[in-house]
């Protein structure tokens, strides 16, 4: 049986004390490629955050079971692509967990970092300053400094978001090279028929977990309109929720049943029934 890479444990994951991610529990095993689909706010960057310890539980754990080195590529959004640096400054970041920040580069860590780039198709690039990057450019640039991180557990958060074909492709056959060299891989997507062609293993998140497993199964259509009801109910300022003391099992994966905020019951197996319209919360249309 293969170990797992990560353990969660009822982890429950907010800001400002309201949770985005409700007591979720399962694991992800070592060298497995998963994506992580929901709508926006579903919680998907969230959990991102939670693994890799930006954002610590409000309840429950995440445990790195093999206390794997962790790459984290966060959107792209959420970089300062004003600060005056170039292309193999950028890439040169990955190489501070073993050389840390004022650490100077050697020889050999050079030669990696020109084989990372010649990888993602940026040869040449290495003097050019971050600020005049196409956006997928830059997530190829960011994918050179994940390659020299060397790392076990790879998080990638949305990295398809604002590139071209030809750059989704050229990511996907790195993403699978990873996988191939049995590194353990979470990544957030949007695009269903992308992670269907590509990915062995899904999480469907709306801020609780709705489905988790075979990516063929979780994707299914009745999963699908599970987690939009879900999101249509949830709001912002949804309170603090606890889980029943039942659970529910989401292929292989078991999930503590938090307290739904929009009046639906939770049973076995995952199912979700309204109560009468007077006492229910919003619908679907």
């Amino acid at each position: 049986m293969t170990e797992a890479c990560l353990t969660f444990r009822d982890l429950t994951l907010g800001y400002n004390s309201h949770p985005a991610v409700h007591h979720l529990n399962g694991s992800v095993k070592t060298g497995s490629l998963t994506a992580v689909v929901g709508a926006n706010g579903s919680g998907k960057s969230t959990l991102m955050k939670g693994i890799v310890g930006v954002l610590k539980p409000m309840a429950g754990s995440c445990l790195n079971t093999r206390n794997a080195r962790v790459a984290y590529l966060p959107q792209q959004s959420e970089l300062d692509r004003s600060f005056p640096a170039r292309v193999i400054d950028l890439v040169s970041l990955g190489l501070w967990p073993r050389r840390g920040l004022l650490g100077r580069t050697t020889k050999e860590d050079r030669e990696e970092m020109a084989k990372a780039l010649m990888a993602v198709g940026l040869e040449g690039f290495e003097g050019r300053p971050i600020d005049t990057l196409s956006g997928g450019q830059l997530q190829r640039a960011l994918f050179a400094r994940v390659l020299v991180q060397d790392a076990e557990l790879i998080l990638l958060d949305e990295p398809f978001n604002a590139v071209d074909a030809k750059t989704i492709g050229d990511l996907i056959q790195l993403i699978k090279r990873w996988h191939g060299e049995r590194r353990t891989v979470m990544v957030v997507a949007h695009d269903l028929e992308l992670v269907r062609e590509h990915f062995p293993e899904t999480l469907l998140m709306a801020r609780r977990p709705v489905a988790w497993g075979e990516t063929k199964e979780t994707l299914r259509a009745e999963n699908l309109l599970r987690a939009r009801r879900f999101d249509e109910a949830w709001h912002e300022d949804a309170p603090w929720c606890e889980p029943d003391h039942g659970h529910e099992h989401l292929n292989g994966h078991s999930h503590a049943q938090p307290h739904d905020h929009a009046g639906h019951h939770h049973h076995e197996h995952g199912e979700v029934h309204e109560r009468p319209d007077h006492e229910s919360g919003p619908r679907a249309a």
